[in-house]
């Protein structure tokens, strides 16, 4: 197959988003009536913007003295109280002593009306691989009767997030929900996106909406259960924008990748901040953030992420195959495009220091792997549109995926994975 760029020029985060004027269009057209007359008819095409806030807060201890930040975002009607519903992951309730201490809070709250206990559900991939979570959250949201005035707190990592926030997302179709998340990668990535979805046909996020959250709260104090491996792995996606969006962010992380392993909160915090604003500004002012258009450049790296992650079983953490991706993309950026091999080995380099693997041996054979292409364009629609790079901050889409070179790519990963673990 051959590659085709398209579009060669940079995405930027920065562009003001395009409001079209309205404009009604009519074209008349003669067709008979049921008198058997003719009679006139028009087409309207009017193009309209809906307007969206979407409010992020970043704290320190939400449950303590950083609680006023969430309840001013809880706020009540002329008609009584709030109802609020709070979810969270088992094991996260189970770890972190500020959720049952957020709870107590809000039920002792005026202005505020908190429906029953906590809502615990299951966490990770798994919470996403059927309907049981969704269910669970319909079914509550329902039994207290809540509205669209209603909010859904959900704390947790990005797979329970998802889930919940599509249940919120459909029940009267739409309930505000405002997000906790309790991940290096939900805060730095999709704590702060607009879409929510589970996993179905053994396809990941098959099943889904677009929907702003109410809001979202980074708060470091949540970080503190985590395990290192969960801890380590979304910082691939700081990497990851780092490359679309900013070279001098990505050289920032690769100089301070081993002091964000050893998690030295000052530069973990500033590279979560980084990567949180870096995708927000993407998603606010770069024209497409329910991604109608082909291009998705902040899903750099993850046709092969989203195909890895099932033929492992869910096995591989999302921000590992995330790291995986991005190093195999970088590669072939290099062979088709001219990404410098320089800048591909700091990627490596940087992911491996991050504690980040670039190898996984699900990547054999090629051929389970590519059907991932045709799964993403089936996920986005219309043609196959990937985003690629000629340099840092420079990204190209390409349409058609040349199969020796990305073969090609893959074993150069493998020696190059090889090569950094035997100088560790």
């Amino acid at each position: 197959m051959i590659l085709r760029p398209s579009n060669p020029k940079r995405h930027s985060s920065h562009s003001p988003v395009s409001v079209a004027e309205p404009i009604i269009t009519s074209s008349p057209s003669t067709r008979p009536s049921p008198s058997g007359t003719s009679d006139d008819d028009a087409s309207l095409d009017v193009p309209f913007a809906v307007p969206f806030v979407h409010r992020l807060r970043t704290t320190t201890e939400i449950a303590g003295d950083d609680f006023p930040t969430l309840l001013k975002l809880v706020t009540h009607g002329s008609f009584g109280d709030a109802k609020v519903l709070v979810v969270a992951e088992r094991p996260v309730a189970d770890a972190a002593s500020q959720v049952g201490t957020l709870a107590t809070r809000l039920g002792e709250s005026p202005g505020v009306n908190l429906v029953r206990d906590v809502v615990l559900v299951e966490g990770g991939e798994a919470v996403k691989n059927d309907s049981a979570c969704v269910d669970q959250v319909l079914a509550e949201i329902n039994a207290h009767d809540l509205d669209r005035r209603s909010y859904v707190i959900a704390i947790g990592g990005g797979a329970m997030l998802d889930a919940v926030g599509y249940a919120a997302a459909i029940a009267h179709r739409g309930i505000r929900l405002i997000r906790l998340p309790t991940t290096t990668l939900a805060q730095g990535d999709s704590g702060v996106g607009v879409k929510n979805a589970i996993n179905y046909f053994g396809k990941k996020n098959w099943v889904g909406t677009f929907s702003v959250p109410w809001a979202v709260i980074n708060d470091a104090s949540l970080l503190e259960t985590l395990p290192d491996r969960d801890f380590c792995s979304g910082f691939s996606e700081s990497v990851k924008v780092s490359l679309l969006k900013s070279r001098a962010e990505f050289d920032w992380l690769c100089d301070h990748a081993d002091q964000i392993r050893r998690r030295e909160m000052p530069f973990a915090t500033r590279a979560i901040a980084t990567s949180c604003t870096l995708h927000l500004r993407h998603i606010t002012e770069g024209g497409d953030p329910f991604e109608m258009l082909e291009a998705r450049p902040l899903d750099f790296g993850h046709w092969s992420a989203h195909k890895l992650e099932p033929i492992t079983d869910f096995e591989i953490r999302h921000g590992e195959a995330v790291a995986i991706g991005v190093a195999i993309d970088c590669f072939y950026s290099h062979l088709k495009l001219g990404f410098p091999i320089e800048d591909v080995r700091r990627v490596c380099e940087c992911m491996h220091t991050l504690g980040l693997p670039l190898w996984h041996e699900a990547l054999s054979p090629l051929d389970r792997l590519l059907d991932g292409l045709e799964e993403f364009r089936q996920h986005l629609g219309g043609r196959l549109t990937i985003t690629m790079l000629r340099g840092v901050g420079e990204s190209v889409d390409v349409h058609e995926i040349d199969t020796p070179a990305m073969a090609q790519a893959i074993e150069m990963l493998r020696s190059e994975s090889e090569r950094i673990a035997g100088q560790s």
